[in-house]
């Protein structure tokens, strides 16, 4: 796991939204400005959505910003009506850490290199050892 994290308090079903991913609301070049890729490890808290909106969490974010990647994750993002949500696709218990796929997607090949600017350390037996999503 990367940062603080996000643990579950209580029993939570499945299919409940949790919070929404907040921030401040950049185009997709005010979000390249802002954190130009310098070929080194590569961690914001920049979540892109359709339409050309990028969610900068770093700017008047909340704690959805501390959930982590997992490959085996318990939680989904899920975009509706340019909005981010964080909701449960199972059941989870308390005290479990609450997390979901990044499928970080980039425009170039997802070669070996670009895997190792991008790690998962999530622990799961389902590792695929990067937070980049699978090419298709």
């Amino acid at each position: 796991m990367q940062g603080l994290g996000a643990f579950a308090t209580q029993f939570i079903a499945s299919g409940t939204r949790l919070v929404e991913y907040a921030g401040e609301r950049l185009t997709e070049a005010g979000a390249d400005a802002r954190y130009p890729d310098d070929g080194q490890r590569h961690h914001t808290f920049l979540f892109a959505i359709d339409g050309g909106i990028v969610i900068d969490a770093a700017v008047d974010g909340n704690d959805a910003r501390f959930i982590n990647h997992s490959c085996d994750p318990n939680c989904d993002a899920v975009v509706k009506d340019d909005r981010i949500w964080i909701e449960t696709i199972r059941d989870v218990q308390p005290g479990e850490e609450l997390a979901y796929d990044y499928a970080y997607e980039l425009e170039e090949r997802h070669s070996p290199s670009a895997k190792r600017r991008y790690p998962c350390s999530c622990g799961s037996s389902k590792c695929r050892g990067t937070i980049l999503a699978k090419k298709r």
